[in-house]
């Protein structure tokens, strides 16, 4: 899955677990059954997490184009610079 798929499977999960949760309450509030309520939600985080878990294709459209090994051996490495200490002036009175 590539970086974003992974929003798109995020913004997903997201907007159909809080659609599923209004439907169920409101399913639960009509009927007047908690445990319809519970089933309706439980069937929704189910198929929640059946659209959004697996790496589907469509997940896959925006892949990430990586830099061929061996052209990667002929430049070198980008060094860090070393962080500078800091020292603490002191203060003489």
């Amino acid at each position: 899955m590539d970086w974003q798929g992974q929003k798109l499977a995020e913004q997903m999960m997201q907007i159909m677990l809080l659609a599923f949760a209004v439907g169920a309450f409101s399913t639960g509030y009509v009927m007047g059954s908690f445990r319809m309520m519970i089933l309706v939600y439980a069937g929704g985080v189910i198929l929640t997490t059946l659209i959004t878990v697996p790496n589907w294709p469509f997940f896959n459209l925006h892949p990430l184009k990586w830099l061929d090994p061996n052209v990667a051996e002929k430049y070198p490495k980008p060094q860090q610079p070393e962080p500078a200490v800091l020292k603490k002036k002191s203060t003489k009175k």
